[in-house]
């Protein structure tokens, strides 16, 4: 299997809906701000666990948040 799926995500702008900064997101989830920024451009893949927790804290579903490319 030649492909690998990538995850992406909406995160920077499901964020700014919300009207977070990257440090109050981290905050709220006990992670860094560097942790969030790393994320959201796709240099950090999250666990499992961070993922829910992150779109649990967004109150949004995992599928909104985050999403599978090749």
């Amino acid at each position: 299997m030649d492909n690998q799926l990538v995850l992406h995500n909406h995160l920077r702008e499901i964020r700014d809906e919300k009207h977070l900064t990257q440090k109050e997101l981290a905050k709220i989830l006990g992670v860094s701000r560097n942790t969030i920024s790393s994320i959201e451009t796709g240099q950090y893949s999250p666990t499992a666990k961070l993922a829910l927790l992150i779109a649990i804290a967004l109150d949004k579903k995992f599928e909104e948040v985050f999403y599978f490319e090749e």
